[in-house]
C-alpha cells in the first residue's frame, strides 16, 4: 500500500519548515513588542467547550474524536440504527479538535481567571483542525497566530490591533487592505429592514459576498426566510461604494433609527480618526460596510485582512470584538477584542510573490568539508568553537567521500560558506573559506571567520 495522508494535510520539508519558522518568528517579535504574553491549550477540548460557539456551519465543521475503547458499549442496534447524528455523536464523542484558538482561550481565561492580571494580553501560535473541503489556500489542518486582549472594552486595543497588523506585514513585505467593520452595524442594518431575529442568518450569507456574489446572497437569505420587502432595503447597503466619509454618511442615513447601528458608526469614527492622527501605516485601511465576519462571537469591530499583491484573494488574517465570550463559561460581562494571522496562507501568499529573504533558505551557514580522516579530526574542534560562538556549522560527516560530494552537498542544502581543510590548512593553521554565491576564497584563521560570518 503506497503511504498517504489525509487530505486537506500536508508534510513539510526542510526548506518550508525554515520559511514557515520565519512568518512564525516575525509574528511573535511584533507580539512581544506590544506586551503579549505566550499560552497554549491542548489540541483537543471537551466537546462542550466547542459545539454552540461558532454557529450551525461552523459546528459541523469541527473534527469530532470518538471516545476511547469500545466507544459504542452501551448503545444497542435499535438506538444505533433509529438516533439522529447529534444524539449519537454526543453518546460516542466526548472530545474534540479545537476549532480555532479564541474559544479556547475564553475557557482558559475563566478556568485561570484568579491567576492572570486584566487586562490580559496573550498570544497564542498553534495548529486548528476543521473538517472543510479542502482546496488552494483552505486546509483541514493548519497553523493560527492569535492576539487578544481580554478584561477590556476601551478601543484603544482596536487601534493597537490595526498598528500590529500594519508591523507584521511591513515586517514581511507584503502589502495589504485591512478592512474594518463594526457587528453593530450589521445589527442596526437587520433591526431597520425589519429582520432583527434574523442577525445571524444576514452576517452568515453578506460574510460569502466574495465567495458567491450578490445573487447567492440574496438567494441564501430567501431561503433562510428574509422577506422581499427587508431583501429590497438591504440592496443598496450591498451595492453602495464611495469614500470612508461616503459610507459613513450613508449609514448614518440608513440607521438614524437604530441605537445599536448608531453606536457601531461612532466605534468606527473612533478607529478611522484616531488612526489618521497616528504615523502613517504601510497598509490601506478601508471602511467595508458589507464585510460580517461568520462567527457569532464578535459584537463590535471586526477585521479583516487581504494581500494586495498575488492572485491568493483569500482572508489572511482577521478579528474582531466580543463582549461576553467567557460568559458561556461562566464568568459574564469581561469584554475582548482579538486577531488570528493565518499563517499558512501567508506562506503561500510570501511565496507566490517570491518575497522570502535569501537569508532563510539556509538554516546552515558554514560548512567543514574534508580531504580524509585526519583533517576531519583536525576540524571536530574548529566547528565546536564556531558553534560555540553561536554559528550554526556543520561537518560533512564522511571523511572519504569526494569533494565534488561534499560541495553539492553544500549546494542542495543552500548552506552559503564552506571551510576547506587539507594538509596545507592543517599545517599552516590558515582554513580556506569560500564564499558559494561568488565563488571567491580566502585563507583566514577560525577566530577570523566566525568573526566575519557572526
Amino acid at each position: 500500500m503506497k503511504p498517504s495522508i489525509p487530505k486537506g494535510t500536508r508534510d513539510f520539508s526542510p526548506q518550508e519548515m525554515v520559511r514557515r519558522n520565519y512568518i512564525f518568528e516575525s509574528i511573535r517579535q511584533v507580539f512581544q513588542r506590544y506586551g503579549f504574553l505566550p499560552i497554549e491549550t491542548p489540541a483537543m477540548e471537551n466537546m462542550e467547550t466547542l459545539m454552540g460557539k461558532y454557529g450551525e456551519e461552523g459546528d459541523r465543521l469541527i473534527f469530532k474524536i470518538l471516545n476511547s475503547g469500545d466507544f459504542l458499549n452501551g448503545i444497542d442496534s435499535n438506538e444505533l440504527l433509529n438516533a439522529n447524528n447529534k444524539q449519537l455523536t454526543s453518546k460516542i464523542s466526548e472530545k474534540a479538535l479545537r476549532y480555532d484558538l479564541t474559544v479556547p482561550f475564553a475557557r482558559y481565561v475563566v478556568q485561570h481567571q484568579n491567576e492572570i492580571t486584566f487586562p490580559f494580553k496573550r498570544y497564542q501560535i498553534q495548529p486548528v483542525w476543521r473538517a472543510d473541503r479542502p482546496q488552494k489556500g483552505r486546509y483541514r489542518e493548519f497553523y493560527q497566530c492569535d492576539a487578544d486582549v481580554i478584561g477590556s472594552n476601551s478601543l484603544v486595543n482596536e487601534v493597537e490591533l490595526v498598528q500590529l497588523i500594519d508591523d507584521v506585514f511591513s515586517r514581511l513585505q507584503l502589502p495589504v487592505i485591512i478592512k474594518i467593520n463594526n457587528r453593530k452595524i450589521l445589527s442596526g442594518i437587520a433591526e431597520v429592514i425589519g429582520e432583527a431575529d434574523k442577525i445571524i442568518d444576514i452576517t452568515v450569507a453578506i460574510d460569502k459576498l466574495d465567495k458567491i456574489g450578490v445573487d447567492g446572497v440574496n438567494k441564501e437569505l430567501t431561503e433562510k426566510g428574509v422577506g422581499a420587502e427587508a431583501l429590497a432595503k438591504l440592496q443598496p447597503l450591498i451595492h453602495f461604494s464611495g469614500t470612508t466619509v461616503d459610507k459613513l454618511n450613508f449609514l448614518k442615513g440608513l440607521l438614524s433609527s437604530s441605537e445599536t447601528g448608531l453606536k457601531g458608526i461612532n466605534e468606527v469614527e473612533y478607529l478611522f480618526t484616531t488612526i489618521a492622527e497616528l504615523s502613517s501605516l504601510s497598509a490601506i485601511i478601508e471602511l467595508d460596510i458589507t464585510l460580517a465576519r461568520g462567527l457569532n462571537y464578535y459584537t463590535g469591530a471586526i477585521f479583516e485582512v487581504k494581500a494586495n499583491a498575488g492572485s491568493l484573494s483569500s482572508s489572511i488574517c482577521g478579528g474582531g470584538r466580543y463582549d461576553d465570550l467567557t460568559g458561556i463559561f461562566g464568568l459574564p460581562n469581561v469584554s475582548g477584542v482579538g486577531i488570528s494571522f493565518g499563517a499558512d496562507r501567508i506562506y503561500d501568499v510570501l511565496n507566490e510573490m517570491n518575497l522570502f529573504p535569501e537569508s532563510v533558505a539556509a538554516s546552515t551557514k558554514l560548512l567543514f568539508v574534508c580531504f580524509g580522516e585526519p583533517e576531519q579530526n583536525f576540524g571536530l574542534p574548529l566547528l565546536a568553537k564556531a558553534r560555540k560562538a553561536g554559528l550554526n556549522a556543520e561537518i560533512y560527516p564522511d571523511a572519504k567521500a569526494k569533494m565534488k560530494k561534499q560541495m553539492s552537498y553544500a549546494d542542495d542544502k543552500k548552506i552559503p560558506f564552506v571551510v576547506i581543510i587539507g594538509s596545507d590548512e592543517m599545517n599552516s593553521g590558515l582554513l580556506s573559506l569560500k564564499n558559494m554565491a561568488t565563488g571567491e576564497q580566502s585563507k583566514l584563521e577560525i577566530d577570523k571567520i566566525i568573526e566575519n560570518l557572526i
